[in-house]
């Protein structure tokens, strides 16, 4: 029997080792009435307000802070918001880093990177590209790889947003939540574990886990639509996968223009303001696409605010 390396008592006992380098990020009590639907109270995690602009802090930390990093320091694959948050990481802890992106990386994203001091590389048009140009480097270089979401220590990062929210919103039932690889979903059902039902959102451009669903294990989906720079890699991780199946509901796609609506509606309303994949999960519930039973008390979660859509000149 194989032993399962993401368990609620090892997130715990990493968000104890990270707690010192991550913020705890506050909740929003908002009525959707206020967004043009029909009235339903709604917890909005805002996680976007997170070190590096997104959740992925939480990965980044713990893996630098539980693992042996070579004289080259670390390298990241990631459409902009992992790169980010290990270069950030790095930064804080004095490590060098590199970080490989693809061109459809947001320029808020790039420039957020290398303003924490990265090496900043392109690496191809989409994220696989980006990981196979980190994986030839670290073959050279002896650099430590630091993967986005199919790695245990990502996993168990992620999963101490899970206890937050349990800490803060005792009474939650549903928890709606991105996807994109699946670390941060995969973290989150770790640590709940059946205890609330999670709503895994997703592109419809870029199906990972819809696709994993239908076909009983992770296959390659398109990966394209507004989010592609954080919801597109090409299949979900082999680590959550597992997790997925046991714990999390079948995906709810959302299209391009749901998501678009939903980042207009966060700001008019909230005034949050959220990148593309940050507002997947809330496109769900405006779009109708999640409609929550009379019973359920629903938080959704803002995971991203890497995007210019707010300029201040």
């Amino acid at each position: 029997m194989s032993v399962d390396p993401v368990t609620p008592e090892r997130i715990a006992e990493t968000e104890k080792l990270i707690r010192p380098h991550i913020r705890h990020t506050p909740l929003m009590r908002v009525d959707m009435r206020d967004f043009g639907t029909r009235p339903l109270p709604v917890d909005l995690k805002l996680e976007l307000l997170q070190h590096s602009g997104s959740f992925k802090a939480r990965g980044a930390f713990a893996n630098l802070l539980t693992r042996d990093i070579p004289p080259a320091g670390v390298v990241a694959a990631s459409g902009g918001n992992h790169g980010a948050a290990v270069a950030y990481a790095a930064m804080r802890l004095g490590v060098p880093a590199t970080i490989f992106v693809p061109s459809v990386t947001s320029p808020a994203k790039a420039e957020r990177i290398r303003s924490y001091g990265a090496e900043l590389v392109i690496g191809g048009d989409r994220y696989a590209d980006a990981l196979a140009a980190s994986e030839t480097y670290v073959a050279e270089s002896g650099a430590l790889a630091v993967h986005a979401y199919d790695q245990v220590e990502t996993l168990l990062g992620q999963g101490t947003l899970g206890e937050e929210i349990e800490d803060d919103l005792p009474e939650m039932t549903t928890l709606l939540v991105a996807v994109g690889g699946g670390g941060l979903i995969g973290g989150i059902a770790s640590w709940f574990r059946g205890r609330v039902k999670i709503v895994a959102v997703e592109s419809d451009g870029a199906p990972t886990l819809y696709e994993a669903f239908k076909a009983g294990k992770p296959v390659d989906a398109s990966a394209g639509g507004i989010a592609a720079d954080s919801l597109a890699p090409r299949q979900v991780g082999q680590l959550m996968f597992p997790i997925a199946q046991k714990y999390v509901e079948p995906p709810v796609l959302v299209s391009d223009d749901a998501i678009l609506a939903a980042q207009k509606a966060l700001w008019a309303g909230a005034r949050v303001v959220a990148e593309p994949g940050g507002a997947a999960a809330f496109a769900a519930l405006l779009s109708g696409k999640y409609v929550p039973g009379l019973d359920e008390r629903v938080c959704v979660l803002v995971c991203g605010s890497n995007t210019t859509a707010v300029r201040f000149d």
